[in-house]
Parts: C-alpha cells; sequence; structure tokens
C-alpha cells in the first residue's frame, strides 16, 4: 500500500513539475548563483524604468503603465517560464502594434494584453506552435525592419527635444527636419553624451583581454572593474544622466525636458474593461475588437 501511494506521489509530482517548472529549478537552485542574480537584477531593475517609459511613450500610453507592464511578468514567469533567457514584459515592436490599436487610451491597451493572453493560452493548450513554422522568414525581416526604422527615428524628436511631433511616420520626418531649429541644446547634449558613453563601455567590454591567474592582483582586480563598469552601463548611464538631471532642478534651472510627476502605487486588481463609458456613448465589447480584431493575432 505504501508503494502504491509514493507511485501515485511520484506521478502527481512530476506532473505539477510540468505545469510549474520552478519546482524543477528551485530544489537545485546553488547560493554561487545568487551574486549573478543580484547583480544581473540590480543591473536590470535600473535599466528598465527608462525603459518602460520609453515604452510607454511609443504605444502612445500614459508613463505609468509602461512601469506595470515591466515588472508583472517577472512575477508570473518566475514559476511558469522554462527559459531564462527570453524577454519578459515590453517590447519596441509590441509597443508600436499597441499605439496603432490604443489610440491613447489605457482601456483598449488593456484589453488588447487580457485577450492576447487568452489566445496564447489557448494556442499553448492546444499545441500551435507549430504555425509559426509557415511564417515567411523574409516577411518577418521585412516587419522588424521597418519597425526599428520606426522606432529609431522616433526617438530623434526626444533626442533633440521636440515637442507636438505628429506619431505618424511621414509626418514625423517631415516636422522633425522642419523645427530641427527648435532643437533643445541640454536635452542635444545630454543625449548624444549617453550614446556616445554606452558605444564606448559596449567596444570596452568586447575587447577586455583574459587575464589569468598567474597575473598579478592589481591587474585582476582592474579587469573586474573593467568588466563590471562595462555590464553595467546601461545602469551608469541612468544614474549620472539622473544626477545631472537633479542637480540641475535643485539650482532651479532645468535645460532638460523631464518626464515630470508620474502616479504613485498600483492600479486596482480587477478584470479588464468590456466596454467603454464615454459623456456620449457606451463603446460595447463588440464595437471595441471588431476593427482591430487583427492585432490580437499578430
Amino acid at each position: 500500500m505504501a508503494g502504491r501511494n509514493q507511485g501515485c506521489w511520484d506521478r502527481w509530482y512530476q506532473t505539477a513539475q510540468k505545469r510549474l517548472p520552478v519546482l524543477r529549478w528551485l530544489p537545485r537552485y546553488s547560493l554561487q548563483w545568487l551574486q549573478l542574480d543580484i547583480i544581473a537584477g540590480v543591473t536590470v531593475g535600473l535599466t528598465v524604468v527608462p525603459q518602460a517609459l520609453a515604452y510607454a511613450e511609443v504605444a502612445g500610453l500614459p508613463l505609468q503603465y509602461g512601469l506595470y507592464s515591466s515588472f508583472m511578468g517577472c512575477f508570473i514567469y518566475c514559476l511558469l517560464g522554462t527559459s531564462k533567457d527570453v524577454t519578459l514584459g515590453p517590447t519596441a515592436i509590441m509597443s508600436l502594434l499597441v499605439s496603432s490599436y490604443a489610440f491613447h487610451d489605457p482601456v483598449y491597451a488593456i484589453l488588447l494584453s487580457f485577450l492576447s493572453g487568452c489566445i496564447q493560452l489557448v494556442m499553448g493548450l492546444l499545441h500551435l506552435g507549430f504555425l509559426l513554422d509557415f511564417i515567411s522568414y523574409p516577411v518577418i525581416k521585412g516587419f522588424t525592419s521597418a519597425a526599428a526604422v520606426t522606432i529609431g527615428f522616433n526617438q530623434v524628436k526626444a533626442l533633440l527635444g521636440l515637442q507636438n511631433i505628429p506619431r505618424q511616420f511621414f509626418l514625423q520626418v517631415y516636422y522633425t527636419f522642419s523645427r530641427i531649429g527648435e532643437t533643445r541644446a541640454g536635452d542635444a547634449v545630454l543625449g548624444l553624451i549617453c550614446l556616445v558613453v554606452l558605444t564606448g563601455l559596449q567596444q570596452m567590454k568586447n575587447r577586455i583581454p583574459k587575464v589569468y591567474r598567474m597575473e598579478r592582483l592589481s591587474v585582476r582586480i582592474s579587469q573586474v572593474i573593467v568588466w563590471a563598469t562595462a555590464t553595467a552601463r546601461n545602469a551608469l548611464v541612468v544614474l549620472f544622466a539622473g544626477l545631472v538631471a537633479y542637480s540641475f532642478q535643485v539650482t532651479g534651472s532645468q535645460p532638460f525636458t523631464l518626464t515630470g510627476p508620474i502616479p504613485q502605487g498600483l492600479p486596482p486588481f480587477r478584470p479588464p474593461p468590456f466596454s467603454k463609458v464615454t459623456p456620449n456613448e457606451t463603446v460595447h465589447f463588440g464595437e471595441m475588437v471588431q476593427v482591430r480584431i487583427g492585432f490580437l493575432f499578430v
């Protein structure tokens, strides 16, 4: 009887491991990994804040929604995820697609996220991943390249400190060049300095020579300092730029364009909105999705 109960328990535990991958890697977690995880967590945490704000701007949503979406997925993926190298949170292409659907309205963006998750869940349960094999590689490259051009140029106006530039790509190009004389010197200088520093640290990391144990202690310590600085370049640049902006804010003169105050705390946990009430009418669920239903599958 005891052997039968043990066999049932083993089968149940194996099934649970398939559904909750955290049960596979957590018992084997080593304290040696903790140091590296702390370094990675601090670096990513300091980098993800300005990145999330930028993605929210690309999506045309209030900045706090970029912060919400940047960390909520991590808590779920640590339990259900199977890859340590997968990208979590918003991406540039995802933000660009949301901007085409949400109409600068968080209600549409929340509903889009919920319905997209439902579709992915159904596809996962039905093992429909093989459908990706039928997507043409040139189509993926063309879409990615076009999105990269659109998103990259979308940052030029922010780099130059230009305001009230249309979001449509061709109008954005026209008005950016026609109003280039309105460039804010502070934004342009700080942005270019950050780009140069990031590029230089990346190249420095790629050229760090290998240090052997027979080398002097000072050489090995210097190599570790250079490696840590180059690895944490994103976080260091964010801290540097934030301190520079704060120093000008304290003195009362601000040559940079700041994001401004962001609401504190988290939004209330509740089901996604399936309708939208406006002063003139109520937009029902069918009307919210029928025009842009293709974005759910993209």
